[in-house]
């Protein structure tokens, strides 16, 4: 059985910048190339890498960068279905995390999977209560 894995935008980053915890993020992209492995990320986490990487590196630098991370084994969800939009409303409402950290969470509910970050002040709170996996790498 496939393992699966949701990617936010904070283990992107690490792992496009090549920071700390990037090498986790490589491990799981060689898995997923491998079929061991199903990695999703939603687009507007998506969305969040590329602005990130628009401040730091510049428009084009950055659409170079993203338009080849999306070359990855990564399925991007694009579409808000119904029950993705019922979950994150859920999770930005009981928990005040970011719109984008909201459907971070509701993506890796609705497909099962963990959720892979670095950003313990935001899903600190949802990891002691929540029913949802978090892989930390760091």
């Amino acid at each position: 059985m496939s393992k699966k894995y949701v990617l936010d935008a904070c283990s992107v980053i690490a792992f496009l910048a090549d920071e700390e915890g990037a090498d986790t993020i490589e491990k799981l992209v060689h898995e997923a190339i491998d079929k061991d492995t199903s990695l999703f990320m939603n687009k507007l986490n998506l969305y969040e890498v590329l602005y990130d990487m628009q401040k730091s590196q510049g428009e084009s630098e950055a659409i170079d960068t993203v338009n080849s991370f999306i070359s990855l084994p990564v399925a991007i969800i694009d579409i808000i279905s119904d029950d993705l939009m019922i979950e994150a409303a859920y999770f930005k409402t009981n928990y005040s995390v970011s719109v984008a950290d909201s459907f971070a969470l509701a993506t890796a509910k609705i497909n099962d999977a963990a959720l892979v970050t670095s950003d313990h002040h935001e899903f600190d709170p949802v990891d002691k209560i929540e029913e949802i996996t978090f892989l930390w790498i760091r």
